[in-house]
């Protein structure tokens, strides 16, 4: 086969078999297909799509261009959750102790930020010691002996898509149904997990703008889990604003602990009790989902997840003492504030322009081999809705380079509308798809 021959065709729109998608991503995986070659090739499927079958295949192709990870020494029903990503998203440092303090085994593998997304392996590479790359005989004894590991997607885990991962950060192709799809779903077929709860947003801060993009996305993940052999759900969840206060890795470990000390934005709290609800049925451990939202809000009222927390940290060599003493977190050399600039209410939040803004503080990666500081971000004070007096702290952001966070507070000025009326109250959960 030829690659500009394949380039070519999916750039006229036409539909590639799969010999064709074998092709592409076992010679990019080889090296005898370059980057520029390979960038084309997700430009071309940027504009033209694909369709069903060749999603498939594409995500079939990624599974097996590596290890299928065999977790089956692991006792009960290992249930995997993942989020098509979004701005201030810690869910998983939240959900999955929950989960676990009710006996759903969590043995996840996480991956880094995405465009301006974060990622779990980045947030918890943010707290001192934490080792997210361990022997998967000892990421089994974890999970059997405390309940949850998390560890950092191997390169033996579908590493067709660990290259691609890494190319669509930095060629503006990103947010691409099909694309988005094989990503997700190679790794999560390849973790070895029973069951997979999938987060899918939809919003100005989520690769799906509209609802109704969101649904289609989460339908054919959860149609190819089902056929695969995967017990699969999924929620669609509202982006249009950040998921709580803080965006940043060591700035969102905190709201985490927050959030599991029973102090956190409402918002968050709420997406994160539901996700692990689901997570608890999914692993047979309640009857219903919504028996399972309230063993895990039991799980968070108790304080049994925060405990759960510790032990995951504890156990992957990270400092269980960032609990109660925030300020063994990295702390970054400058502060600046964003005042408002009238009175009135929050209104509109432009999620992606928000992330953007955190992603130039340093929060994020804008190349692929850009390293990332754990302490820069974003922390908000106002939100959708809240009240605000012309001189308030609307946010704050945090990082090494003023100039870069003086940049970053003229994008936030431009993402957030203050307005004269209270702004409706929105659902933060839309749809669940099963």
């Amino acid at each position: 086969m030829n690659t500009v021959d394949i380039i070519t065709k999916k750039r006229d729109g036409l539909k590639l078999d799969a010999g064709e998608i074998e092709y592409m991503v076992e010679g990019y995986v080889s090296e005898a297909i370059p980057d520029y070659q390979m960038a084309a090739f997700l430009m071309a499927v940027y504009f033209q799509g694909m369709d069903t079958e060749e999603t498939v295949t594409l995500t079939k192709v990624m599974r097996d261009s590596g290890e299928v990870a065999d977790l089956s020494a692991i006792n009960g029903i290992k249930v995997d959750k993942h989020s098509t990503g979004g701005v201030g998203d810690k869910t998983t440092l939240i959900t999955g102790p929950l989960a676990a303090a009710c006996g759903v085994p969590v043995a996840k593998m996480s991956g880094r930020g995405l465009g301006f997304t974060g990622g779990t392996v980045d947030k918890l590479e943010s707290i001192p010691g934490f080792r997210m790359s361990i022997e998967e005989s000892d990421f089994i004894e974890l999970v059997n002996k405390q309940g949850i590991a998390v560890i950092s997607q191997t390169g033996h885990i579908a590493p067709a898509d660990k290259k691609i991962y890494a190319l669509r950060d930095v060629t503006g192709t990103v947010e691409n149904m099909s694309l988005i799809t094989s990503s997700i779903m190679s790794k999560k077929l390849a973790s070895g997990s029973d069951a997979i709860l999938l987060d899918v947003k939809c919003g100005s801060g989520a690769f799906m703008k509209t609802e109704k993009d969101a649904e289609r996305l989460a339908s054919l993940m959860v149609d190819i889990g089902k056929s695969s052999g995967k017990r699969t759900m999924a929620v669609i969840t509202d982006m249009n604003q950040p998921l709580g206060c803080a965006i940043g890795n060591a700035l969102e470990v905190k709201e985490a602990i927050d959030v599991l000390k029973n102090e956190g934005p409402d918002d968050i709290t709420e997406l994160s009790v539901t996700l692990a609800g689901m997570m608890i049925f999914l692993g047979n451990k309640a009857n219903t989902p919504d028996e399972g939202i309230a063993m895990a809000a039991e799980a968070l009222k108790s304080g049994r997840g925060l405990e759960k927390f510790r032990e995951l940290v504890r156990g992957q060599g990270g400092d269980p003492g960032i609990t109660e003493d925030s300020s063994l977190l990295t702390k970054s050399a400058h502060t600046l504030e964003l005042h408002a600039w009238g009175s009135g209410y929050i209104g509109e939040m432009d999620a992606m322009m928000i992330g953007q803004a955190s992603q130039h503080t340093g929060a994020g990666r804008q190349r692929k081999d850009d390293a990332i500081n754990p302490s820069a971000g974003i922390y908000f004070c106002k939100k959708t809705g809240d009240s605000v007096k012309k001189g308030e702290v609307v946010c704050k952001v945090f990082g090494d380079d003023v100039k870069k966070l003086k940049n970053s507070l003229e994008e936030i000025e431009n993402a957030v509308k203050i307005i004269t009326e209270r702004p409706q109250a929105y659902s933060i959960i839309k749809k669940v798809i099963r």
